[in-house]
Protein backbone atom coordinates (compact mmCIF):
# COMPACT_ATOMS: atom_id res chain seq x y z
CA UNK A 1 0.00 0.00 0.00
CA UNK A 2 1.39 3.41 -0.97
CA UNK A 3 2.01 5.84 1.84
CA UNK A 4 0.29 9.22 1.51
CA UNK A 5 2.91 11.97 1.85
CA UNK A 6 0.33 14.74 2.18
CA UNK A 7 0.16 16.25 5.65
CA UNK A 8 -3.32 16.76 7.02
CA UNK A 9 -4.39 20.37 7.24
CA UNK A 10 -5.99 21.46 10.48
CA UNK A 11 -8.54 24.21 10.95
CA UNK A 12 -5.67 26.42 12.20
CA UNK A 13 -3.82 25.99 8.91
CA UNK A 14 -6.88 26.87 6.84
CA UNK A 15 -7.66 29.85 9.08
CA UNK A 16 -4.10 31.16 8.88
CA UNK A 17 -4.00 30.64 5.10
CA UNK A 18 -7.31 32.51 4.74
CA UNK A 19 -6.11 35.42 6.86
CA UNK A 20 -2.84 35.58 4.93
CA UNK A 21 -4.59 35.49 1.56
CA UNK A 22 -7.16 38.12 2.53
CA UNK A 23 -4.61 40.53 4.02
CA UNK A 24 -2.08 39.81 1.28
CA UNK A 25 -4.46 40.46 -1.61
CA UNK A 26 -5.74 43.58 0.15
CA UNK A 27 -2.19 44.87 0.60
CA UNK A 28 -1.30 44.03 -2.98
CA UNK A 29 -4.43 45.20 -4.78
CA UNK A 30 -5.90 47.84 -2.45
CA UNK A 31 -3.12 49.14 -0.22
CA UNK A 32 -4.99 52.42 0.36
CA UNK A 33 -7.61 50.54 2.41
CA UNK A 34 -4.99 49.24 4.84
CA UNK A 35 -3.00 52.47 4.89
CA UNK A 36 -6.08 54.52 5.84
CA UNK A 37 -6.62 52.22 8.83
CA UNK A 38 -3.05 52.80 10.01
CA UNK A 39 -2.66 56.45 9.03
CA UNK A 40 -6.09 58.05 8.61
CA UNK A 41 -4.72 61.63 8.71
CA UNK A 42 -2.39 61.26 5.73
CA UNK A 43 -4.36 61.85 2.51
CA UNK A 44 -3.43 60.79 -0.06
CA UNK A 45 -1.42 57.84 1.25
CA UNK A 46 2.32 58.16 1.02
CA UNK A 47 3.82 56.49 -2.08
CA UNK A 48 6.32 54.81 0.26
CA UNK A 49 3.44 53.31 2.26
CA UNK A 50 1.78 52.04 -0.93
CA UNK A 51 5.08 50.44 -1.98
CA UNK A 52 5.57 48.84 1.45
CA UNK A 53 2.03 47.44 1.53
CA UNK A 54 2.43 45.94 -1.92
CA UNK A 55 5.65 44.27 -0.75
CA UNK A 56 3.81 43.02 2.33
CA UNK A 57 0.95 41.91 0.12
CA UNK A 58 2.88 39.67 -2.24
CA UNK A 59 4.89 38.20 0.64
CA UNK A 60 1.71 37.39 2.51
CA UNK A 61 -0.10 35.92 -0.53
CA UNK A 62 2.83 33.59 -1.17
CA UNK A 63 2.95 32.57 2.50
CA UNK A 64 -0.77 31.78 2.39
CA UNK A 65 -0.44 29.73 -0.79
CA UNK A 66 2.46 27.81 0.77
CA UNK A 67 0.15 26.64 3.55
CA UNK A 68 -2.32 25.28 1.01
CA UNK A 69 0.19 23.59 -1.29
CA UNK A 70 3.06 22.38 0.91
CA UNK A 71 3.15 18.93 2.46
CA UNK A 72 5.14 17.00 5.05
CA UNK A 73 8.42 18.52 6.17
CA UNK A 74 7.95 21.59 3.97
CA UNK A 75 4.58 22.38 5.58
CA UNK A 76 6.08 21.95 9.05
CA UNK A 77 8.93 24.31 8.09
CA UNK A 78 6.46 26.87 6.67
CA UNK A 79 4.55 26.84 9.95
CA UNK A 80 7.69 27.18 12.09
CA UNK A 81 8.80 30.13 9.93
CA UNK A 82 5.30 31.58 10.30
CA UNK A 83 5.74 31.75 14.07
CA UNK A 84 8.84 33.93 13.57
CA UNK A 85 7.23 36.05 10.82
CA UNK A 86 4.02 36.71 12.72
CA UNK A 87 5.87 37.11 16.00
CA UNK A 88 7.93 39.85 14.36
CA UNK A 89 4.74 41.46 13.02
CA UNK A 90 3.24 41.34 16.54
CA UNK A 91 6.30 42.93 18.12
CA UNK A 92 6.37 45.65 15.45
CA UNK A 93 2.69 46.53 15.90
CA UNK A 94 3.03 46.57 19.68
CA UNK A 95 6.16 48.74 19.62
CA UNK A 96 4.54 51.23 17.22
CA UNK A 97 1.57 51.47 19.56
CA UNK A 98 3.64 51.79 22.72
CA UNK A 99 5.78 54.44 21.02
CA UNK A 100 2.70 56.46 20.06
CA UNK A 101 3.35 56.02 16.34
CA UNK A 102 -0.06 54.39 15.79
CA UNK A 103 -3.40 55.46 17.24
CA UNK A 104 -4.17 53.32 20.31
CA UNK A 105 -7.17 51.54 18.74
CA UNK A 106 -5.22 50.73 15.58
CA UNK A 107 -2.22 49.55 17.59
CA UNK A 108 -4.35 47.19 19.67
CA UNK A 109 -6.15 45.83 16.60
CA UNK A 110 -2.99 45.23 14.55
CA UNK A 111 -1.20 43.70 17.53
CA UNK A 112 -4.12 41.35 18.21
CA UNK A 113 -4.41 40.30 14.56
CA UNK A 114 -0.69 39.53 14.42
CA UNK A 115 -0.81 37.72 17.77
CA UNK A 116 -3.69 35.53 16.54
CA UNK A 117 -1.65 34.71 13.43
CA UNK A 118 1.33 33.83 15.64
CA UNK A 119 -0.84 31.57 17.81
CA UNK A 120 -2.41 29.88 14.76
CA UNK A 121 1.03 29.18 13.27
CA UNK A 122 2.35 27.85 16.60
CA UNK A 123 -0.63 25.58 17.32
CA UNK A 124 -0.69 24.28 13.76
CA UNK A 125 3.05 23.56 13.89
CA UNK A 126 2.58 21.74 17.20
CA UNK A 127 -0.31 19.70 15.81
CA UNK A 128 1.86 18.44 12.95
CA UNK A 129 4.80 17.68 15.21
CA UNK A 130 2.91 14.94 17.08
CA UNK A 131 3.66 13.73 20.61
CA UNK A 132 6.85 15.07 22.19
CA UNK A 133 7.95 16.71 18.93
CA UNK A 134 7.79 13.51 16.87
CA UNK A 135 6.65 14.05 13.33
CA UNK A 136 3.45 12.46 12.19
Amino acid sequence: MAKNSASPRSAQIYALAGIRLFNGFTGLLAPDLLIRRLDPDHEPPSPAAVYAFRLFGIRTVLLGLDLLTSHGDRLRQDLREGVLIHGSDTATAASLGLGGRLPPRTAVLTTLISAVNTALAATAADSLAGPKGNRK
